[in-house]
């Protein structure tokens, strides 16, 4: 009973520092430069995330390098995310079977 207690007011600890601004942001007026800056922040964490693991994939970094220009083609392309990450795969698995 005590962990069920602790889980919630952990979970009520977090989820309220991130529902007030979310309640509050409509009310808010924001520059055009600043929501444009806002709005790309969740663009540049992913990519934050993603970068290294493409460096890092294999002893072989091209394999990464190669897989990421393809998906990146794949994307502007305007394919589903199956199709973007298929085509990535096959890329992967081509560039696997020259080496």
């Amino acid at each position: 009973m005590k962990f069920g207690v602790l889980i919630f007011f952990l979970c009520l600890s977090t989820y309220i520092p991130r529902m007030l601004p979310a309640l509050f942001m409509n009310k808010i007026q924001v520059s055009g430069k600043l929501a444009t800056f806002l709005q790309l922040i969740p663009y540049t964490a992913m990519a934050s995330l993603i970068f290294p693991a493409i460096l890092y994939v294999d002893e072989n970094m091209w394999i990464g390098i190669v897989a990421s220009v393809v998906a990146v083609m794949s994307a502007s392309k305007k394919l589903p995310v199956i199709g973007v990450v298929l085509s990535s795969v096959i890329a992967c698995l081509l560039l696997y079977s020259l080496s």
